[in-house]
């Protein structure tokens, strides 16, 4: 079976850029495909980028428990992980990375226990991720404001996740990230 790797962050942390850079470095690592119940969007394909689903399938595999974490994002607007996806690729021998929200990531760590490392990439200061924010432009600053607002409260959650890597410089938390993962693939007694 193979192991698991949650990263988590504040909006605008640098998370997706370590994620991007984690994956060019040949170890193996295999996105999680999630499970969303919004309709492909471009040239997205089903089981590809996401596994789509009605707001009545998705709502039925709640019930069912198939779910390792979900988040009704908006009303009738679900996104979540199956279980039964992570176990299909794990089976195949991939380290299954996840980037999820805080509560998606601390769910995933408590069901898969040691064979998941859970990583919160952190910014240097709220003041530093707000000028980050406001720096890609890609936002108004209401929405700022919200990210900013929910950042407080995911920075609270650090605490649950097994390593906390500030981002106050990118190439250094790239390397950590990348010792991080390497120790924790390389550790054979998780596998017990």
């Amino acid at each position: 079976m193979g192991k698991l790797i949650i990263f988590s962050a504040p909006s605008g942390s640098g998370k997706s850029t370590i994620i991007n850079y984690l994956l060019k470095q040949g170890l193996n690592l295999a996105f999680s495909i999630s499970a969303t119940s919004r309709p492909p969007r471009g040239t997205e394909q089903n089981g590809v980028e996401y596994f789509f689903l009605t707001p009545e399938e998705f709502r039925a595999k709640i019930e069912a428990d198939e779910f390792l974490e979900y988040e009704e994002v908006y009303p009738g607007r679900f996104y979540g992980t199956l279980k039964s996806q992570v176990e299909v690729q794990s089976a195949q021998g991939q380290t299954v990375i996840f980037d999820v929200d805080v509560k998606g990531g601390v769910n995933i760590k408590k069901f898969y226990g040691d064979r998941a490392l859970a990583v919160f990439i952190q910014p240097p200061s709220i003041e530093e991720l707000r000028r980050r924010l406001e720096k890609r432009g890609t936002d108004a600053p209401e929405v700022i404001d919200s990210r900013v607002q929910r950042a407080e409260f995911e920075l609270g959650f650090a605490p649950l996740y097994d390593v906390v890597i500030v981002n106050d410089d990118l190439q250094k938390a790239q390397a950590e990230a990348l010792a991080v993962v390497q120790n924790f693939l390389s550790d054979e007694k998780t596998e017990a």
